[in-house]
């Protein structure tokens, strides 16, 4: 099964201007933007097995790496 990439960037591409902008203007946007793409490499690593974790802890990234996107898209709408 192919492991889907959640960069910001994929997962909201008409914002990318704003991402751009945020990263650049906002030291708390970025870093949470750094810490969510270090939680999407460390999903990604468990799905591929890559690093094998229980499925209760690869949910519990996952859960993790979902409130922080959502986090991330209100700081880029509002």
């Amino acid at each position: 099964m192919p492991i889907e990439h959640h960069d910001l960037v994929h997962e909201f591409p008409e914002l990318r201007e704003q991402i751009r902008e945020k990263k650049m203007n906002d030291a708390h946007f970025a870093r949470l933007f750094v810490e969510y793409h270090e939680l999407t490499k460390d999903v990604e690593r468990m799905e591929s097995e890559v690093e094998p974790v229980s499925t209760r802890t690869e949910e519990e990234f996952k859960l993790k790496r979902v409130q922080l996107k959502d986090k991330l898209y209100s700081m880029l709408v509002n």
